[in-house]
């Protein structure tokens, strides 16, 4: 096997140019298929020694919000870290709930993007922010919405020759967080899980999905409406448990959970439910969150 380092990403999209070479960040899918000799490449395009890629940075307002640019190879650890969980709570809340340490010190989010996993943990909150994922070619780089990014389970829109650069997300002015269910409460693939971000400048609510389809899902009927209900003068005091409970079934509606080996459709569709209402009541300060 032939590793390949680059060390600018004008080499790595250059390298690109080989249909048949793997690009390898943090390797926590790729190499699981690899020791199940499911993947045997011949060359590997390793993003390690690209500083660039390693980086992120808060950019300012122009005529829209500001922005986090978070690059390709930005770990679950870096996530976690306060300058950065302080400016995007959501996502800091998905990297704490992946694998191991030493999972989150190796996984990356342009990882967990390319992989297009539907239990992706990052992917419900990277949809509920409304990121978009910045890729790189020999044309140059193009920005590509979330929402289209990830095209089914395991594919993407990327093209031939492209690279995932960097993820931009929005500053949002309001509550966010991720919940998760799994079959256990550490080191597990979600089950169900959901990203809810509240913008109060805006007055809009985001809800996303995820393990419940064969991708994030947006439940834009149950945002639409919960924005809708909700006094934003005095959220807490107009948000009660029936307002909360028919959120909850909204949400669930917009689900399309299938059987498997780790959950039920029936299952998945409920606790969906469940997740939606309890994010809700801690958003605005209603009911138990618990």
């Amino acid at each position: 096997m032939t590793i390949l380092s680059p060390t600018s990403i004008d080499e790595a999209v250059a390298a690109l140019a080989d249909p048949a070479i793997q690009v390898l960040a943090g390797g926590t899918d790729f190499m699981v298929e690899v020791n199940a000799g499911h993947r045997r490449p011949d060359k590997v395009l390793s993003l390690r020694h690209i500083p660039e890629l390693r980086t992120w940075e808060q950019l300012p307002a122009r005529d829209d919000p500001a922005h986090v640019r978070l690059g390709a190879t930005v770990t679950y650890t870096d996530m976690l870290q306060p300058d950065l969980a302080q400016l995007l709570p959501a996502l800091a809340h998905a990297a704490r709930t992946v694998g191991s340490p030493q999972i989150r010190n190796a996984g990356t989010i342009g990882g967990n993007l390319a992989t297009a996993s539907p239990a992706g943990d990052t992917l419900p909150v990277l949809a509920a922010l409304e990121a978009v994922v910045e890729v790189a070619s020999p044309l140059g780089v193009r920005d590509i919405p979330v929402a289209t990014f990830i095209t089914g389970p395991k594919r993407t829109a990327l093209s031939p020759g492209e690279l995932i650069v960097a993820v931009r997300l929005p500053l949002l002015d309001g509550h966010q967080e991720f919940r998760k269910i799994g079959v256990r409460n550490a080191m597990v693939i979600a089950v169900a899980s959901l990203a809810l971000a509240v913008d109060t400048r805006t007055r809009t609510v985001r809800c996303a999905l995820g393990s419940v389809g064969p991708g994030p899902i947006r439940a834009t009927e149950a945002e639409e409406w919960l924005a809708g209900t909700i006094d934003w003068d005095r959220p807490a005091a107009t948000t009660e448990a029936p307002d909360l409970a028919y959120f909850g079934r909204l949400v669930a509606g917009a689900a399309q959970p299938i059987d498997d080996h780790r959950g039920t459709a029936a299952y998945r569709r409920h606790a969906i439910g469940v997740l939606a209402e309890r994010a809700a009541a801690q958003a605005f300060g209603a009911g138990s969150a618990a």
